[in-house]
């Protein structure tokens, strides 16, 4: 199955949860399914929401000095100068990964220096092990990503199948929601949704319709107190995949048919 979903939204509207449960659910749906979770938030906790033991050392990409250089013949935190703009990044998923329940965590990180887009030997490797992953693997990749979507860039875009905006009902995360939507239509994504996550009346759902009418919904997520616990206590919510929400489960039948 091939399938690339980058998942956005306002901090705190609950995207990364979003994330690691759309993850899990599709590898439980099928155990010859290739699952990568992507964590390309610059504040990193997909791990917890998928049960990963955050004790384990989880080096982010961005941060792997020795391999930056070899690849590009440059050492980061430089700019400018001279260095391959197209290093060898197949490897990188599986070696630096960590595996739970048939999901791969990959934590990309950020640049430090230069700025966005900066052209540097971090930002390089970034953006060629994202192409790499959209572009070539035919696996299932699931991205958390930042507001900004910094890591996809107009190479990749055609092949994300679904940018999922995940919204509470609440006017900062549809203002949000509308930055982040522009980033994508910038980059040539087509298919652009909302996701309403905390929902807890029909009121709820149709004070996110009336407010967002240009927007295609995916569907809504109740609030729900598992979700809620888990928030608090850093574990992932569901150990069980099985009893998550049912309107969790059509949102995931929904991603899976967009697969080619």
């Amino acid at each position: 199955m091939s399938l690339k979903i980058a998942i956005g939204g306002k901090g705190g509207v609950g995207k990364t949860t979003i994330t690691s449960l759309i993850a899990r659910a599709i590898a439980a749906s099928d155990k010859n399914t290739k699952v990568i979770a992507i964590d390309a938030d610059p504040v990193a906790n997909l791990a917890a929401g998928l049960g990963i033991d955050e004790s384990q050392p989880i080096t982010p990409v961005s941060e792997l000095s020795d391999l930056i250089a070899e690849r590009t013949g440059a050492k980061p935190g430089t700019m400018g100068g001279f260095f391959t703009l197209n290093p060898k990044v197949d490897d990188i998923p599986d070696r630096f990964s960590i595996e739970k329940d048939g999901v791969k965590l990959l934590v990309m990180g950020t640049v430090q220096q230069g700025g966005t887009g900066c052209l540097c030997p971090e930002s390089t490797i970034l953006k060629a092990l994202m192409n790499h992953l959209v572009l070539a693997r035919n696996e299932v990749v699931v991205m958390d990503m930042e507001a900004g979507i910094e890591h996809l860039g107009r190479a990749t875009s055609g092949s994300v199948d679904a940018l999922i905006i995940v919204v509470n009902p609440g006017n900062r995360s549809r203002v949000a929601a509308d930055k982040i939507k522009k980033l994508g239509t910038d980059i040539g994504i087509k298919n652009i949704v909302v996701l309403g996550n905390r929902v807890r009346s029909r009121e709820d759902e149709q004070l996110i319709k009336e407010s967002m009418p240009d927007y295609k919904i995916l569907g809504f997520i109740p609030e729900h107190d598992e979700i809620a616990n888990s928030d608090r206590t850093g574990e992932r919510p569901f150990d069980d995949i099985t009893k998550i929400p049912e309107e969790l489960k059509e949102v995931t039948k929904k991603l899976i048919a967009l697969a080619t």
